[in-house]
């Protein structure tokens, strides 16, 4: 704590302070999902025998996140993976770009067991505390900030933000993806419609998901400058509804919301499972839609990356493509640039 306190030369400093505390004390009514029982979750996908053959979905955002990194131009002496579950960035992490990562996660099952870096050369470090808190870690500590498929588990998103910022140093980067809105769209109809057929009612069982359009505004309330936003889909085809409903519990991506339903009746599941193939199935196969929402946000300081001034440029989107075609327009185009930034 003192060498916190060492950090906070200023009133306003305080202040910051003072709203992270608060952020940690969410009053238990305001809280959506309930982290003990995600925990729980989390760590029983681990002890399953068939854990590793669900993680295809958390590798290949692991590997679109980690793809970003490659494209920063500056060295990170030292990165956090928030929630990094088994480690699905790591392994694509190189020297070139980070030469510390720190692991954390809320299961101590998961992180223990985290995958390393391919690179020998990036030095791995693993913590046990609860991501929406970060709590090990102090002001201005990670040069960057990692996160893929955990924060749409976050109980308080703009102090999530929040918190992130603080811990970020100037001219440092935050790259992440989550869950978006309509994730799994297909399963939360057809189970609703068959509980409305069947018992008169709708019970929860899918958890809500943030809208895409409000993560702009979340990162840039924290504080954060030069934000992008990106939205994909992912569509994953199961052979019925029952293999996807597997997998989300192997992937320990169960419900966890605080007014969850306990159990579903099984007239209620087979109902679900006929009108989720007469709705949606295509070529005898279940598709099941995961909407992504990326983001990168940066912590302003004096090496932050500027956005071009207007009219700079000298080629229009609508030529990209002769640029591919022909290497040597593309190559007058950069010596030509190279002789502007000379003069």
């Amino acid at each position: 704590m003192n060498r916190l306190f060492k950090c906070l030369p200023s009133t306003s400093s305080m202040r910051a302070l003072s709203s992270i505390e608060a952020q940690k004390a969410l009053p238990e009514h305001m809280k959506v999902f309930d982290r003990n029982a995600k925990r729980r979750q989390r760590d029983w996908s681990f002890t399953h025998k068939d854990f590793e053959a669900a993680q295809y979905l958390k590798e290949e955002v692991g590997w679109r996140v980690a793809d970003k990194v490659f494209d920063l131009t500056k060295f990170n002496e030292l990165a956090l993976d928030i929630g990094c579950g088994i480690g699905h960035i790591a392994p694509h992490m190189i020297k070139e770009n980070i030469g510390k990562l720190i692991q954390c996660d809320m299961s101590q099952v998961l992180v223990e067991n985290s995958k390393g870096c391919d690179d020998d050369e990036v030095v791995i470090e693993r913590v046990h505390c609860d991501e929406e808190l970060l709590e090990p870690f102090h002001k201005e500590q990670f040069d960057l900030l990692l996160s893929s498929l955990s924060a749409h588990w976050i109980n308080d998103l703009p102090g999530w933000f929040q918190r992130c910022f603080e811990i970020l140093k100037p001219d440092g980067a935050f790259i992440g993806t989550m869950l978006a809105e309509d994730t799994l769209y297909e399963l939360r109809c057809s189970l609703q419609l068959a509980e409305i057929e069947r018992v008169g009612g709708v019970g929860s069982h899918i958890s809500p998901f943030v809208k895409a359009q409000d993560i702009g505004g979340l990162l840039g309330k924290a504080g954060f400058d030069m934000i992008t936003l990106d939205t994909d889909e992912i569509e994953v085809g199961y052979p019925n509804m029952f293999a996807l409903l597997y997998d989300l519990q192997l992937m320990g991506e169960s419900n966890c919301t605080y007014r969850r339903s306990p159990s579903v009746r099984r007239d209620v599941l087979l109902a679900a499972d006929c009108i989720y193939k007469a709705m949606y199935a295509k070529d005898e196969k279940y598709p099941a839609t995961f909407r992504l929402v990326s983001y990168i946000g940066w912590k302003p300081g004096p090496l932050m990356p500027k956005p071009a001034k207007r009219g700079s440029q000298n080629v229009s989107l609508k030529d990209i493509g002769k640029l591919v075609e022909n290497p040597e327009l593309l190559k007058k185009l950069s010596d030509t640039k190279e002789g502007k930034e000379k003069k």
